[in-house]
């Protein structure tokens, strides 16, 4: 084999491969921002994720007519159409949510009109179609599996609250829709996160926007990436009780084992979102009587944190949107789904940008199998 001496940047570590004027993480100093503005002013000015949604598709934040006629026209494509209610009704009650919103994604591909028009106005059009029924399909199905009609959407609630409402029939209390606003607001853009960079990849083949947010979708779903909760919530009942979690995280640490939601590949400080979230968690807590969750999650952070900031390792922003999603009676094989619910945004925006200035994205790989090898006969092979 030809001697050659590469470097190989394993999981493209620390390539760029494009640009961004959407959001920057500053990792050391636990710092986020969309198109220049801090997380935290978006949550301190009670901003509606309507408007983060406004802002990275359209590089500026909306006055009042302008938002109002955004949230009119997203309220407006929140409903799915009837064949597709019919067919999720057919999809087996044990199936994985992210499973059900990835193929519910591309399925609208064949009930859309010009779905693969690529010019910047259709492309806005689907965006829009496909934020508004992100919350319907995972609360259609979510109703169906338990044996429930599903809720039909209202265009006179947020987008939060109207998430809140398709999945139990009620109107949530005003503690549950802030809560889960901000946790729309502080998830929907992350860089280039796995989930982010596959839209992209798809979307540089020149194909359809539905097929690009089918992949976001599936990638999210892995547990490295938006599947990280489900280890979260496991944890939280291994300790079972607050009055645990000193001896769990002590004996867990002993053993090499890692405390999740704690610690990120890019913060090495306290997560920002995380520390909005816990607020917001604590919030709900106190408004739906489920305290449990919080209750558990603080304990195992008081217990964590100083036995692993010297190691630079921080709350994460799974650590409290965990407990703040179950506090409101999701189930754990929702949790991922939600984030998706948010951070569509953030794959539209990208998408946005990459088809506006798209190149083929065509990594290459390093060989390292033989390089002098012959075809031998099957009647020969020993």
């Amino acid at each position: 084999m030809t001697n050659q001496t590469v470097q190989i940047n394993k999981g493209l570590e620390g390539i760029v491969v494009a640009e961004t004027a959407l959001s920057k993480v500053f990792g050391e100093e636990g710092r986020l921002i969309y198109r220049g503005i801090p997380i935290q002013e978006f949550v301190e000015n009670d901003a509606l994720y309507e408007e983060v949604v406004y802002l990275l598709w359209n590089g500026k934040l909306p006055t009042k007519a302008e938002l109002d006629a955004f949230m009119a026209d997203l309220a407006s494509k929140r409903a799915l159409p009837d064949t597709v209610v019919n067919q999720i009704t057919q999809f087996p009650k044990t199936a994985d949510p992210m499973v059900v919103l990835r193929t519910v994604v591309s399925m609208l591909h064949m009930y859309d009109e010009n779905p693969d028009d690529l010019s910047p106005e259709n492309l806005r059009r689907i965006g829009s179609n496909l934020l508004a029924k992100f919350p319907t399909i995972l609360a259609t199905f979510h109703r169906y599996r338990q044996g429930l009609d599903p809720v039909a959407p209202r265009t006179d609630l947020t987008h939060a609250a109207n998430y809140l409402y398709m999945l139990n029939g009620k109107e949530p209390g005003p503690r549950s829709v802030e809560g889960v606003n901000a946790y729309l607001v502080l998830l929907a853009d992350h860089g280039f996160n796995a989930s982010t960079f596959t839209a992209r990849v798809v979307a540089g083949t020149q194909a359809d926007m539905y097929g690009a947010i089918t992949g976001a979708v599936a990638s999210l779903k892995g547990p490295l990436h938006g599947g990280a909760p489900t280890a979260l919530v496991k944890q939280m009942e291994e300790v079972g009780d607050p009055a645990n979690a000193e001896k769990y995280v002590e004996e867990a640490l002993a053993a090499k084992k890692r405390i999740m939601g704690i610690g990120h590949r890019v913060y090495k400080t306290y997560d920002p979102r995380a520390r909005i979230l816990k607020r917001m968690a604590e919030n709900i807590a106190k408004e739906t009587g489920n305290t449990r969750w919080y209750e558990l999650a603080a304990a195992i952070e008081a217990a964590a944190l100083p036995r692993l900031e010297a190691k630079r390792l921080y709350t994460n922003v799974d650590f409290y949107s965990v407990p703040l999603l179950l506090s409101l009676g999701l189930p754990t094989d929702m949790l991922t789904p939600t984030f998706a619910v948010s951070r569509v945004a953030g794959w539209v925006a990208h998408l946005l940008e990459q088809y506006a200035d798209n190149r083929l994205m065509r990594p290459r790989s390093f060989y390292v199998g033989p390089e002098e090898a012959h075809y031998v006969p099957i009647d020969q092979r020993g």
